[in-house]
This record gives structure tokens, C-alpha cells and sequence, in this order.
């Protein structure tokens, strides 16, 4: 995968300005290719980018319990297996 794409620069960059506390999802790294934001989520390695502040459009998480303590120790609010957008998700 080229990270150095534009577009893939912009959804690396919406998912690094995801403040602690909150949660973006996919679609909203990239409404037209939420799919396209996952495979560069799950590609990229380096630390500069939370992966764990980005869900599902349910507010599942793709990353299971490691993801979900993480979001936890930031103060994420969960019903059930969860996250509660209404709550946390920024557009």
C-alpha cells in the first residue's frame, strides 16, 4: 500500500487528529471508501496513529478486547460490546 497516496495521507491524518476520549469510524475517515480506511488501518504500523479510536459504524470494534481496553482506559463509554456513538463519536 503507498501511504505517500493523498488519499490515504488524508485518512491517516483524520484518524490521528481523533483526540483521547473519542471515536471517529470508518466512514468518516473516508465516506466514500470506509473499507479502503480499514486496509490502511490495518497496514499501517507506526505508533503516531491511535487505531483503537476508530470502529465500526455500529460502534463494534474490529480489534476485539485489546481495542476495546484501550478505548476503555480513555474513558470510552460502551452499552453492552458497544461503543456509544451517540455519546463519543466526532464527525
Amino acid at each position: 500500500m503507498d501511504f505517500e497516496h493523498p488519499r490515504v495521507r488524508r485518512i491517516l491524518a483524520r484518524a490521528r487528529d481523533t483526540p483521547a476520549g473519542f471515536v471517529r469510524t470508518y466512514g468518516d475517515l473516508d465516506a466514500t471508501a470506509p473499507r479502503l480506511a480499514g486496509a490502511v488501518l490495518s497496514r499501517y504500523r507506526a505508533d503516531d496513529v491511535p487505531w483503537h479510536r476508530i470502529v465500526r459504524a455500529d460502534g463494534s470494534l474490529a480489534r476485539g478486547e485489546r481495542q476495546r481496553r484501550k478505548l476503555e482506559a480513555e474513558g470510552v463509554p460502551f452499552r453492552g460490546e458497544r461503543v456509544a456513538l451517540d455519546v463519543v463519536r466526532l464527525p
